[in-house]
């Protein structure tokens, strides 16, 4: 048996930062079957383009699907337009947020929108609530200060 440490219990060999390999791979060097698959696909993207298009003028929808998401990507979201009460102190939030659902039962906007719009909400609630905090400290500061 050797007195060589193993498994767990084993040294670190090398110093922090420093590779076992010392001459390693050179820095922004590619890995050669990326570099070969690129070359190929280089090569025939011309000739495979022209055969994607053909097909889908010749009826391939998924083929005019693969075209089209790439020249018309699908829209990540769309405007939202809601007549919600003014929100001007953090009380307020409740009111809107019932608006908000009420939009989502009645099919005015999805599930999904109405999430986005409750975090816009929150957000504009934290706001509110900062500023609100902000100047009852400055009236307690002003206030110690004049006694």
């Amino acid at each position: 048996m050797s007195d060589e440490p193993t498994g767990r219990k084993q040294g670190h060999r090398w110093a922090k930062g420093e590779s076992g390999n010392r001459s390693g791979r050179a820095k922004g060097s590619r890995n050669r079957v990326l570099v070969a698959l690129d070359k190929i696909g280089g090569d025939a993207a011309e000739a495979v383009l022209t055969a994607t298009v053909a097909a889908a003028k010749g009826g391939d929808l998924g083929a005019a699907s693969l075209i089209l998401s790439r020249v018309w990507p699908a829209r990540k979201g769309r405007p939202v337009v809601l007549d919600l009460p003014a929100m001007t102190s953090a009380a307020d939030l409740p009111a809107v947020l019932g608006a908000v659902a009420q939009a989502v039962a009645a099919g005015e906007i999805t599930p999904d929108e109405g999430q986005a719009v409750a975090a816009v909400l929150e957000t504009q609630r934290r706001a509110i609530q900062a500023t609100e905090i902000e100047a009852r400290l400055t009236a307690l500061e002003q206030k110690a200060i004049g006694q």
